[in-house]
């Protein structure tokens, strides 16, 4: 099944949330998945360590000298497989970037200009022109406003795919769910709607997040990581 990283060198941009978004949701649809903790903070570890989450997910820490070997276990293993990555630029990145089917980049709103978003396109450009490596990527809107226009976010995606910019076309909005289950640990599914505002509309924006990326995946096993060589460095 396929690999995806989420990749952006700047802190606060979603991340890790959107990786726990998209794990619950996939769990709940009855997938294996594994999740690869390469930030050193550990916020994904420790929501699932929490509460267990559910017994289809299972989560691994990494580092650049074990990531690889870390994705083939998880290949074994079955289901999807979802790299969390630090915010920074080194040839962690590069290596994550080398093992994903599908690259991810968080970016809040429509700024473009984020710094973090955009060093990862221009790894991924490089690699493109330079080392005639094409990875698939597509950037996620995170922490929209619930009240923003259907026009405002279209107008945000038309910015994007102005400058050639694939944009998924489900956004992940800002919930109090997505604060608190990392507090509470679990599923979201397993929230207790009296304790958090708004669950199920969180609980909709996550399956229609998961929609789309199930929508741009191939539906097939992942390429063997041995099948792809990255230059890591360029991403140092």
């Amino acid at each position: 099944m396929p690999v995806l990283t989420f990749a952006n060198t700047k802190g606060g941009a979603g991340k890790t949330t959107a990786v726990l978004i998209l794990a619950s949701e996939l769990a709940g649809r009855g997938n294996r998945v594994t999740i690869l903790d390469a930030d050193p903070r550990g916020w994904i570890s420790r929501w699932h360590a929490i509460a267990g989450a559910s017994s289809l997910i299972s989560v691994a820490p990494v580092n650049e000298e074990t990531i690889e070997a870390a994705t083939a276990r998880a290949k074994k293993r079955g289901g999807y497989i979802l790299i969390d990555l630090p915010s920074s630029q080194d040839a962690l990145l590069a290596k994550a970037v080398g093992l994903a089917d599908h690259v991810l980049i968080p970016v809040q709103g429509c700024a473009m200009d984020a710094q973090g978003g955009a060093e990862v396109l221009e790894l991924l450009k490089e690699l493109d022109e330079s080392c005639d490596v094409r990875i698939p990527h597509s950037v996620v809107l995170t922490r929209v406003n619930a009240a923003v226009t259907t026009r405002a976010l279209q107008a945000a995606k038309d910015f994007l795919a102005a400058r050639g910019i694939s944009t998924l076309s489900a956004a992940i909005a800002e919930r109090a769910a997505y604060r608190d289950v990392f507090d509470k640990g679990g599923m979201l599914q397993a929230m207790n709607p009296d304790d958090v505002s708004n669950l199920p509309k969180a609980l909709e924006n996550a399956a229609r997040l998961a929609d789309a990326v199930l929508a741009m995946m191939p539906q097939k096993a992942a390429r063997p990581a041995a099948a792809r060589k990255v230059p890591v460095a360029r991403a140092a």
